[in-house]
């Protein structure tokens, strides 16, 4: 960190070691009426609460509220996360590649919600810190003893999701590869796992935004793509049975979020910019995606079942599907 800038009020709360809720009442009123204006001031912040021992239930919807504010909006450019800002956050709440704390994760991802975009790598970097938590038993997801390594349940999913419809920010942003990775990895450390049933919803959704928008359909916004209600499902009765099972709306529900509306001229110049899209892509990158999908799911041990969601998705949503993806795609109906 920098060089702190502590008003006498916010040293003696940091040798004192507690937080009560006269003590948050006072730094809103007294200390921080005008926000958290400087990088100092921040980090004056992030100091009391690494030092507080015991702190109040007001003390983490200040600290959050009024360290995202500072970076968000007082820090340039307003509404935006620049790269050196997004280091500095890592750098502030990191130990060992972890987030130090609930309070600092909470804080990340609130930072990600506030923010028109932020760099792709601080949504990566969320995302790992699920991840430790439900692959390695590590990080601060495990403080309090709720979460279950090696399975995913309803409360890890609603954090992924809000991570990445956060990262969606104001444009219609696809799920990255680097994202994706993440989900993978969480995937088949717990397959065997009985996993929440919503895990499997945003699972199969994530990928298929990945792989479908690197395939020529133009992204949906993220809350779109990943929305949980109930779509009118009019596909094939057994695929969408099968989807009903696996997705929330089915297959046709997933493919709705990538049409354009009813209007028939709108749809037909969404049709044109998709085949245009198509047209200027190079082989190689078809040939890159569909190795990559290949080597995430392999063709040597049986599918699990969200994967056999995925690539039945792909099998009749996709425009162009490579010959790479054929083995795959022979294993389901």
């Amino acid at each position: 960190m920098g060089e702190l800038i502590m008003s006498a009020p916010v040293a003696g709360l940091t040798s004192k070691n507690r937080i009560a809720s006269e003590d948050v009442v006072m730094l809103r009123r007294d200390v921080f009426a005008d926000g958290v204006v400087s990088r100092g001031e921040a980090e004056a912040l992030f100091a009391l609460n690494q030092t507080a021992r015991d702190k109040c239930a007001e003390w983490a919807p200040f600290f959050v509220e009024a360290v995202t504010d500072y970076i968000v909006h007082q820090e340039k450019p307003l509404g935006y996360i620049s790269g050196e800002n997004a280091d500095w956050l890592v750098r502030t709440i990191s130990r060992d590649g972890m987030v130090d704390s609930r309070t600092e994760l909470e804080l990340l991802v609130h930072v990600l919600e506030e923010a028109k975009s932020s760099p792709s790598r601080l949504c990566v970097y969320a995302l790992e810190q699920v991840a430790h938590a439900v692959v390695d038993g590590k990080g601060p997801l495990m403080l309090g003893g709720a979460l279950v390594p090696g399975l995913v349940a309803g409360a890890e999913v609603e954090l992924l999701r809000r991570i990445l419809h956060a990262h969606g920010g104001d444009g219609n942003i696809a799920i990255t590869q680097a994202e994706a990775e993440v989900l993978f990895r969480i995937n088949e450390r717990t397959a065997q796992a009985n996993n929440d049933p919503s895990w499997n919803d945003l699972f199969v959704k994530a990928i298929a935004n990945f792989v479908m928008c690197s395939a020529g359909y133009e992204a949906p916004t993220r809350e779109v793509a990943l929305r949980q209600e109930t779509f009118l499902d009019h596909t094939d009765p057994e695929i969408g049975g099968f989807f009903s099972r696996m997705v929330s709306g089915g297959l046709a529900g997933v493919i709705e979020a990538y049409r354009s509306p009813d209007d028939i001229e709108t749809e037909w110049e969404a049709k044109n910019r998709a085949a245009e899209a198509l047209a200027r892509r190079a082989e190689t990158i078809d040939a890159c995606e569909a190795k990559w999908l290949v080597g995430h799911i392999g063709v040597n041990r049986p599918l699990y079942e969200n994967e056999r969601a995925l690539l039945t998705l792909i099998k009749h949503a996709s425009p162009e599907i490579h010959p790479a993806l054929k083995p795959l795609l022979d294993k389901v109906a």
